[in-house]
This record gives structure tokens, C-alpha cells and sequence, in this order.
């Protein structure tokens, strides 16, 4: 059953079945590439996103900024002199990247506009398992089918995994993809010049996988996260989560969160029947190895309070902020 990046099925704990290597358009001849560390010059500067992750950089300074006067409330002149813009560049920039003007951007971020997104979350939890999340209002979701490789291979630390890697830009700066025969099984984002650390970060998850830079094949995969236009029901993208049965059992219920909704680490706790492990629920969401696709930036503090995030609290604004802009499209 495929679902929305908020939708969940109950994962199957099934071990590795005989199939080619996860790719999406594979040419003939990929699967060989040497075994490689990644490196930014490796990075596609042709990619479809390569003009969004330039935009990026600018969102990332104004928003930035903001954060550090909040109080001040800084306007449209301020922001855009601390993003390295003029006033009419900033309303292009953030209208070209995320949709939505500077002013509808900023009340995007707000305390407010973030209680109001945990307002529902209970119900919205409680509906998503009962109907999968496969009606209307969920259509301007990336759909996810998703499966949990078995505890055995979890403890082996992915030990006989071959895990295909590549560093792609997207609109929130360095992708680190990486897949495996059953599905995309990590990404992570990094600053430009960050990208080893990130890798390095993931790898630590599995450190007794195979490793393999595979540019080409991550690349479809990356398009397919990445492009709203590839976002369909009928083609879901498939996932792989290689964690410990709590984890995985918190990260599908991320997969419950829709876009424009958020949840708070209370709320997930109680609906796993562990209403004390709200700490317990914040370790694992901080581990998920497959940002944005398994939504951990839509949890947050139940004051609304938006906590930290593994890539950094600035791209979580950032996203946060960029999904309104889809959600308002829709």
C-alpha cells in the first residue's frame, strides 16, 4: 500500500529478497563505478535543484537573521541587506523558491503559525491510521511506501548491504542521497564544504555496509524527492528504515504527519502508549536517517517551540517555511 509522506502501513519485517540494485533509469554500466569518497566538486551542478540550492543560501542568511531578531521584528529592507539582496530580489527569491512572499514567509515562522499546526495533531494522528491518509486533502504530498529491514540487520550494522551514494543540490542545500536494492535508506543535508561530514554521519548508522558513489543512480531518486511535479499516489517513492524496532516504530508515525501539520514528541509518545517516553521519542527522531522524507522536521515542543534539528535549526525553518508555499499551491 503506498501512502503519503504522512501516510503509514505497518512495515514488514521481511529480510532482503534478490532484486537488482534500487535505481530509478539505471544507464548500463552504473552499477560498476568505483567505490569512491565524496567530494563537493562531485557535485551535479547540472541538477534541475543546482539554481534552488544557489537560492538556498540567500533564504538561509535572511532567515538567519530573522532568528536572531525576532524581537526587533526587522523588515523587508533589514532581512534582505543581511541576505546580500535588494528589497525587489528578496520578494523575487522567496516567491521563485518557496511561492510565497518575504511578509507571507515570515508569518510562516512564527510562534503562532507553528501552535496553530500542533492545534489538530492528535486528530490527525488518530485519522491517518484509520484511513491511510489516501484522501484529497493529501495530494500535494511526496507518497511513500516504506518497509523496516529486520532487527537482525539492523544489530549487523548493515553488515553485506550495498549502499549507493551520491551529493546532489537541492532547495535546501547538499543532498546526501543513498539507496539500497529495497528502497532510499538515508538522506541527510549539508552546507557547501559540509558534505564529508554529513556522509560521514550516515555511514556511521551502518559502519559495516559497502559503500558505493553512484551519481547517476541517486540522481532520479533525488528529482523524485525534491520535484512536487513527481509527487504521485500511483508511483510512490520507496523507503527502507534500518533502525531499532522504537525507532522505526517513531518514524512511521512521522510518516502519519501531513504537510502543513506538525506534532509534538508528547503526542507521539502517547500514541505509541509510551506517554512518558517523550525524551525516548526525541533520541529517535533525531536519528532518522531520511530527512524531509520521513518528516522529523514537522515535530516541535507542544508550546510550539520548534527544539532542535540533526541538519540545523535554520533549514528546519526553512523547510517548514518552503512547504507552506506547497501547501498554499495546492
Amino acid at each position: 500500500m503506498s501512502v503519503p509522506a504522512a501516510g503509514v502501513t505497518r512495515a514488514n519485517r521481511v529480510g532482503a529478497t534478490a532484486a537488482a540494485p534500487y535505481v530509478e533509469d539505471e544507464p548500463e554500466g552504473a552499477s560498476n563505478m568505483e567505490e569512491a569518497m565524496l567530494s563537493p566538486d562531485r557535485i551535479n551542478e547540472e541538477s534541475p535543484f543546482a539554481a534552488a540550492a544557489e537560492d538556498y543560501a540567500a533564504v538561509r542568511r535572511a532567515i538567519a537573521f530573522i532568528s536572531q531578531h525576532r524581537r526587533e521584528q526587522p523588515d523587508v529592507e533589514l532581512i534582505a541587506a543581511a541576505a546580500g539582496v535588494t528589497s525587489a530580489e528578496l520578494h523575487h527569491l522567496f516567491r521563485r523558491w518557496a511561492g510565497l512572499t518575504p511578509k507571507a514567509f515570515l508569518q510562516a515562522l512564527t510562534l503562532e503559525h507553528a501552535r496553530r499546526l500542533l492545534r489538530s495533531c492528535a486528530s490527525v494522528l488518530d485519522a491517518s491510521y484509520e484511513v491511510g491518509l489516501s484522501g484529497p486533502g493529501r495530494l500535494h504530498d511526496l507518497f511513500v511506501t516504506h518497509e523496516a529491514m529486520s532487527p537482525g540487520e539492523w544489530k549487523s550494522g548493515g553488515e553485506g548491504l550495498l549502499i549507493q551514494y551520491g551529493c546532489h543540490p537541492s532547495p535546501f542545500g547538499t543532498a546526501i542521497v543513498m539507496v539500497t536494492e529495497r528502497g532510499l535508506a538515508g538522506l541527510a543535508f549539508a552546507d557547501r564544504g559540509e558534505e564529508a561530514v554529513a556522509l560521514a554521519d550516515l555511514r556511521g548508522r551502518w559502519p559495516r555496509a559497502t559503500y558505493v558513489e553512484n551519481t547517476t543512480a541517486t540522481a532520479a531518486v533525488a528529482r523524485r524527492i525534491f520535484d512536487p511535479s513527481f509527487w504521485r499516489a500511483d508511483q510512490p517513492l520507496r523507503i527502507v528504515m534500518i533502525g531499532t524496532d522504537f525507532e522505526v516504530r517513531v518514524w512511521e508515525t512521522l510518516l502519519a504527519v501531513p504537510m502543513g501539520r506538525a506534532v509534538s514528541y508528547s503526542a507521539i509518545a502517547e500514541k505509541l502508549g509510551r506517554p512518558s517516553a517523550a525524551r525516548a521519542v526525541g533520541a529517535a527522531v533525531g536519528r532518522n536517517p531520511i530527512c524531509f522524507v520521513v518528516p522529523c522536521h514537522r515535530v516541535m515542543r507542544k508550546d510550539g517551540d520548534l527544539c532542535g534539528y540533526h541538519w540545523g535549526l535554520t533549514r528546519k525553518r526553512a523547510i517548514l517555511g518552503w512547504e507552506a508555499g506547497q501547501a498554499a499551491a495546492a
